[in-house]
């Protein structure tokens, strides 16, 4: 199947992008596509733990998101930063935008005591950034932002929104900080749903998946298969191995919540076995794969043309997703980071 990019397109109306929060994150919408009936019906999240049965198991993504975009001055010119990783300490790649103002060595200076120097260039236009003095995550917890991706309009330095931004894009389970966006999938749980699925006897496990620029890297090439994602790092425990080992061998499903939980759980599976331990996965799941962990996915809606699409619809079937999206869009579906959510089963 010789696939290419344009095969995963679709409109959508501009005000479908959900720009902000639902004042209650479990009253999102929630689609539900059956795949061997090729049906949809409707719900609300709230809905989603009688979706689950006792011994069913569902697997998050407990990363947590940086305030990792920040405002910097490059002498007179100011210049937004998204820091990205850090590859040693007080060493980062940054993305710059307008990335014409930044050359290697300026001097980047982002508050009182918190600066540092241009080292050099990263690849696909990153920067890297030498920064000097205290912890740089702690400086980035005083004044940087959420990074919310570009579809979500935001003003410059937009602080009357940054505490409600800094809460809602991030999921309430999340403890393991690293990612620069929220598995967002994840963003329409509450305490009260994930207390309700364990009194149900759903077998809730976390892993972790820093969430960086691959999630989110544009496809450049026309044949998709020719497409190469950056590498992200993750993390399976043994007690979370175990637990998907006994639903698989017991005919329970796994249902992964998010695109981040998939490339997780299927990079981990070697040799007919699912391995725990720490790894990083460049893992593109397009039509054609061959799931060997996931049984059931819950996930928003996608940018057309992006891996994410093409992730489910290797899970779904391309034209029954295209089906679903085209439904979303018919019924006002809320779209992308802060939008509604679609569950298959």
């Amino acid at each position: 199947m010789d696939l290419r990019a344009r095969d995963f397109d679709y409109d959508l109306p501009k005000e479908l992008i959900a720009q902000h929060p639902l004042e209650h994150r479990d009253e999102s919408r929630m689609m539900i596509v059956e795949r061997k009936q090729g049906r949809i019906t409707h719900a609300r999240f709230k809905e989603f733990p009688g979706c689950l049965r006792p011994g069913d198991v569902l697997v998050l993504n407990d990363t947590k998101v940086i305030p990792a975009r920040a405002w910097g001055r490059a002498g007179d010119k100011e210049v937004e930063f998204l820091f990205v990783t850090e590859r040693a300490a007080g060493l980062w790649e940054v993305l710059c935008r307008p990335a014409r103002r930044v050359q290697t060595g300026d001097r980047i200076v982002f508050g009182p005591g918190f600066e540092g120097t241009v080292a050099g260039e990263g690849s696909e236009g990153l920067r890297i950034l030498r920064l000097e003095g205290p912890d740089v995550l702690a400086e980035l917890h005083k004044v940087g932002f959420a990074p919310l991706p570009p579809y979500i309009k935001r003003r410059k330095n937009e602080t009357e929104l940054r505490p409600r931004d800094l809460e809602r894009y991030q999921t309430v389970f999340a403890r393991n900080q690293g990612s620069i966006a929220a598995p967002t999938a994840g963003l329409h749980f509450t305490k009260t749903i994930l207390g309700e699925m364990e009194g149900r006897g759903v077998k809730v496990q976390t892993i972790t998946l820093d969430v960086g620029l691959a999630t989110f890297q544009p496809l450049r090439v026309d044949r998709i298969k020719d497409h190469r994602m950056r590498e992200e790092k993750f993390e399976i425990s043994p007690l979370v191995t175990r637990a998907i080992r006994a639903a698989k061998s017991g005919g329970w499903p796994v249902t992964a919540v998010g695109t981040t939980v998939v490339r997780t759980l299927e990079s981990a599976w070697r040799e007919e076995s699912l391995c725990p331990g720490r790894g990083a996965t460049s893992l593109f799941i397009y039509p054609g794969y061959d799931f060997k962990v996931v049984d059931r996915l819950l996930t928003n809606f996608h940018l057309p043309r992006s891996t994410l699409l093409m992730l489910v619809s290797a899970f779904a079937g391309r034209d029954l997703v295209l089906r679903a999206y085209r439904e979303a869009v018919q019924k006002s579906y809320r779209f992308y980071s802060y939008g509604d959510c679609m569950l298959i089963l």
